[in-house]
């Protein structure tokens, strides 16, 4: 599967001209409508000239913007599958589904700077700031994950769990030093992009784990970590996304150092 105009850019963005890294941030906040339209209406929105955006266009790889159109038209088309209409081939069994999943894995990391790893993990070492967990119907467990793990080396960390009217009282609680850390894949749940926009009105720093076509919260995150979910199934893989979640786990657990340490111990004493 070839990388998506989010990841292009992505791997790209450090290296980009200032003109054609205000286009190119304006496309990720829009992502991916404002690509969709004409070169005078995009340069227009992200305030860049029109030649910016044909060389940005060109940087990421395509010989002309209608190319750029089409790439992106076949990403709103994979948004909006559902598993009722992902065709899965006859025979299809374990290891094409394996193979599809290291894949994943790879690719995702691929794309996923270093750089922004450790801008992630640093904002979920802020001692003093509170952590926010929330996923969707099938990504939730993933927040729940890492929340138990975050809980265990830290303080004020909370997994937003239950109704989601529950999430919405949980705003009161949340301020400009806080972050919200959101799971969402295709189809996009509208009650996450909605907590994610009030969260965003109070100040709240929001990091997003979505697949490579990016869910709308993406306008409104901090970060956004585009993992790679289509697998030979009915079904969207989270597997590239756990190991990330894991890496971040990992890295927090390091960055807290003593006190994390401590933590665990007093843990294990009690148990």
């Amino acid at each position: 599967m070839r990388a998506s105009v989010a990841e292009l850019i992505s791997e790209r963005m450090d290296d980009l001209p200032p003109g054609e890294r205000r286009a190119a941030q304006t496309l990720v906040a829009s992502y991916p409508l404002i690509g969709l339209k004409t070169v005078a209406e995009f340069s227009h929105q992200a305030g860049v000239s029109s030649p910016t955006i044909l060389r940005l266009v060109a940087r990421l790889g395509f010989q002309h913007y209608a190319d750029f159109q089409a790439a992106l038209q076949e990403e709103v088309a994979a948004q909006l599958q559902s598993p009722a209409t992902r065709a899965v081939r006859p025979g299809t069994g374990v290891s094409p589904m394996a193979a599809a999943a290291l894949d994943n894995i790879r690719e995702t990391f691929r794309h996923l700077p270093d750089r922004q790893i450790a801008e992630i993990v640093t904002l979920l070492a802020i001692p003093r700031a509170n952590v926010y967990l929330v996923g969707g119907r099938f990504t939730d467990p993933l927040a729940r994950y890492m929340a138990a793990h975050l809980s265990i080396i830290r303080t004020g960390v909370t997994h937003l769990a239950g109704q989601e009217s529950n999430w919405r009282d949980r705003l009161l609680d949340m301020g400009k030093r806080d972050v919200l850390v959101v799971f969402d894949i295709r189809r996009y749940q509208e009650s996450l992009f909605e907590l994610s926009k009030k969260a965003s009105a109070r100040g709240v720093r929001i990091v997003l784990f979505t697949d490579q076509w990016l869910s709308p919260i993406a306008r409104l995150a901090r970060h956004v970590v585009a993992g790679r979910t289509a697998v030979p199934s009915a079904w969207d893989s989270s597997a590239a996304l756990m190991v990330v979640a894991e890496t971040i786990i990992g890295a927090v657990t390091q960055a807290l150092g003593e006190e994390g340490a401590r933590r665990i111990e007093d843990l294990e004493r009690l148990r």
